[in-house]
């Protein structure tokens, strides 16, 4: 695959083959994490979704691991970014299970590691452990500027300055002041035009506003998170969740029995995953919106997924806008999203904690749909990592057959078509939603409208795991 495949439209199937991967060659996500990781005392959900991320570490190329400010730690404790090591040395004996899942026989030499990685590659502990720095001690915009730099803030602007066309998601479980300073110090060397190019290269997904201490979590004004949305509004896509995190956080407190007996007892991370003292996995929303598993593109945050769902608007600070979710509707939808995916999201966890414990178990199925009528834009009958898009006139009937799709595993699969009604305000008519072909008629006030299907398969097997693909029909 040429680099220059931008994989902006982040569409695709976790249960994609090893064989199949091999024959797109598409490039994962880049993802970069500022932590506040702690011991399990003082906050321990990081940690939580620390290993959550990691048995998904062929889903994304993990450019870096940022330990830095947040709310309980305001310096952050460099004694604490031991607990970021204990995770990665749990990685490393849990890897070689992991990587009989894509049929993986060893890592690659880690200075190709350190080029683009292709989706289904299992990177190597070392690898990670190289990637693992510190960022900002201090947070805050008081801090921003001449003694700030860090090797995190170094880290990402030789990331975002290598000749890679794919955007960089930074996902922020603390604050993001390491990327704040890390823009600040390109600011005091380069044009305004270089400025915005640098700066366009990065998306972000903040877990509500840590870039300071609890105690001032209300104070806005004090957030370099506030700087970033002034400053680079036009170039800066910033998404500030306040809907989708504390959710999780509840919902992984009502099933903590079933985290209690498929998470914690698998392997050594499993081991590694505490308790929860306030709520479970709540920054585990910021790298779920940029996972490649069929139902959003992290470049449109209108596509829902496993990250709720978000609306451009007013933050809490009644002076910038953003992507966001903290005001109604939005944000009972976007937890409305996230009651609909937990299970899904959950037990697709719970399946790959199986595979790091005991190298074996149930791969997602494999969605395969085709349009047999409307007009095409791209290539038909695929699975993998791009939508199904095609053109449609008013009053026309579509006809989408998914029954080639398939499970590695041999299981059965059901099916389920439903339209995200967020995006286009007509109603399609589908025909036959659990089943594998449907007829979906195109109603008379659809015109110039995109409106978004989605085909979520299902297989019968441990966990029950899901696949899912995004069909967009353009009406004209």
């Amino acid at each position: 695959m040429n680099r220059t495949r931008i994989i902006a439209l982040l569409f695709g199937l976790i249960g994609v083959t090893a064989t199949s991967l091999a024959k797109e060659a598409v490039l994962k996500p880049r993802l970069v994490v500022c932590t506040d990781i702690a011991p399990a005392d003082v906050e321990p959900d990081d940690m939580e979704s620390m290993v959550h991320l990691l048995v998904y570490a062929d889903m994304f190329e993990i450019e870096a691991l940022i330990t830095s400010v947040g709310w309980n730690c305001d310096p952050y404790p460099l004694e604490w970014s031991q607990y970021l090591g204990r995770v990665i040395t749990a990685y490393a004996k849990d890897v070689p299970n992991l990587m009989k899942r894509s049929g993986q026989k060893k890592h690659l030499a880690l200075k190709k590691e350190n080029g683009s990685q292709r989706m289904g590659y299992w990177p190597s502990a070392e690898y990670l452990s190289k990637r693992a720095v510190m960022g900002s001690m201090y947070g805050g915009i008081r801090s921003i500027g001449e003694r700030n730099d860090s090797p995190g803030s170094e880290l990402l602007i030789r990331l975002a300055d290598e000749d890679d066309p794919r955007p960089i998601y930074v996902a922020a479980w603390g604050g993001a002041n390491t990327l704040a300073q890390a823009i600040w110090r390109v600011k005091q060397t380069r044009t305004e035009e270089e400025v915005t190019k640098f700066v366009s290269k990065f998306r972000i997904f903040t877990i509500t506003d840590q870039d300071m201490d609890y105690a001032h979590r209300m104070d806005r004004a004090r957030s370099s998170h506030m700087w970033l949305r002034q400053e680079f509004k036009d170039c800066l896509q910033f998404i500030w969740d306040e809907g989708a995190w504390q959710e999780q956080c509840e919902l992984g407190k009502q099933t903590w029995a079933l985290h209690q007996q498929h998470i914690q007892t698998k392997g050594a991370l499993g081991k590694e995953y505490p308790n929860y003292k306030w709520g479970v996995e709540g920054d585990t929303p910021s790298f779920l919106y940029v996972l490649p598993n069929g139902l959003n593109d992290p470049e449109n945050p209108l596509q829902a997924g496993w990250a709720g769902y978000h609306e451009r608007g007013l933050c809490a600070d009644s002076l910038t806008t953003a992507w966001t979710s903290w005001q109604e509707s939005v944000r009972s939808i976007s937890v409305g999203y996230k009651q609909r995916f937990y299970m899904d999201e959950l037990n697709d966890f719970m399946a790959r904690m199986q595979w790091a414990d005991e190298g074996k178990g149930n791969h997602n199925p494999i969605v395969v749909v085709r349009s047999t009528s409307g007009r095409l834009q791209g290539k038909n009958g695929h699975q993998g990592l791009s939508p199904l898009v095609l053109m449609a006139k008013v009053g026309a009937t579509i006809r989408l057959d998914a029954s080639k799709s398939k499970d590695p595993d041999g299981n059965d699969i059901l099916f389920q078509w439903w339209q995200q009604p967020e995006i286009g305000t007509a109603k399609l008519a589908i025909e036959d939603a659990g089943k594998g072909i449907i007829n979906v008629h195109i109603p008379a006030d659809a015109a110039g409208q995109a409106l978004h299907l989605v085909c979520e398969v299902t297989d019968n097997g441990a966990f029950s795991l899901k696949s899912y693909q995004r069909v967009i029909i353009k009406i004209d």
